[in-house]
């Protein structure tokens, strides 16, 4: 009786130990299907494969000014007090592609390029480029919220005038 349980055992365990080798397998073969699949890319690829590497350095703290390239004419121009132009309406926006230079905002407000101006609540006024947004959510440029004195993880409400 104890040979029988001893050897049902030794059956037991080798069947256990061949279960988990099976499911280690399995799932080392499921994982390296990945990266044939276009999963999960390199971002220090080749040039040409499709990859957009940040211009921002990686690593290092930045501060919005280190990343706002606005140079101090276009600043001033953007400040040019300009009453007027057609009111399009309001929006809600957040901060648009820090990388992407000057004073513009990304809204479903417009059809097409054209100049226009933005406006805060609190009066403070700066000029953009309204550019069409494509998917309907309002994004405005470093440089503008900056000029703005906006916080850059504030959604402001702009007023928006076309010009």
């Amino acid at each position: 009786m104890m040979a029988r349980q001893r050897t049902q055992e030794r059956v037991w365990g080798q069947t256990v130990r061949l279960k988990q080798g099976l499911v280690v397998l399995v799932c080392g073969l499921g994982l390296s299907a990945c990266s044939q699949l276009g999963g999960h890319t390199d971002p220090a690829a080749a040039p040409g494969t499709g990859l957009i590497k940040s211009p921002i350095p990686q690593g290092a703290a930045h501060t919005a000014q280190s990343l706002d390239q606005a140079s101090a004419g276009e600043r001033a121009a953007a400040m040019a007090t300009s009453t007027g132009g057609t009111k399009l309406g309001t929006t809600v926006a957040s901060l648009g592609d820090p990388t992407q230079a000057g004073f513009w905002l990304k809204t479903s407000l417009v059809k097409t390029q054209t100049k226009g101006r933005v406006t805060l609540s609190n009066g403070k006024s700066v000029q953009v480029m309204l550019l069409p947004a494509e998917d309907g959510a309002s994004q405005l440029s470093l440089s503008a919220l900056r000029m703005l004195d906006v916080s850059l993880t504030d959604l402001p409400t702009l007023t928006v005038y076309a010009l």
